[in-house]
């Protein structure tokens, strides 16, 4: 069986990279990806999704990618569980495995290669 998610979408925020307890570097990154069908209006919905990238791929991301850009995001699914409030909860988060910079909506990343990152 396999685990894998693929998204393609826009950053919704810049990412900003932090230092968990471990000292491993940590990026929650948001995407808004577009679904592929029309709603009852004949719009097209978008999914925000928060991913979750860790050391070189979080600060790559971080130092080459801007709000609006759009990323491809490779992962996982990943389940956990949390307690909120005294009471147990699954949460779920898509670990990002894989990050490829498609394009650069601002100008001064528009010289610079757009690198792949894996873990």
């Amino acid at each position: 069986m396999l685990n894998q998610i693929i998204l393609v979408g826009r950053l919704t925020r810049n990412v900003e990279v932090h230092e968990s307890e471990n000292g491993a570097k940590v990026a929650t990154i948001s995407i808004a990806v577009p679904r592929s069908f029309k709603n009852v209006d004949g719009v097209y919905d978008t999914d925000f999704i928060d991913c979750v990238a860790f050391d070189s791929i979080a600060t790559n991301t971080s130092d080459y990618c801007a709000k609006g850009d759009i990323v491809g995001i490779k992962g996982r699914l990943q389940t956990r569980e949390e307690e909120v409030d005294g009471i147990k909860q699954n949460t779920k988060q898509i670990i990002a495995e894989k990050i490829t910079f498609l394009s650069s909506k601002t100008k001064e990343h528009d010289n610079e290669p757009e690198p792949e990152m894996a873990m």
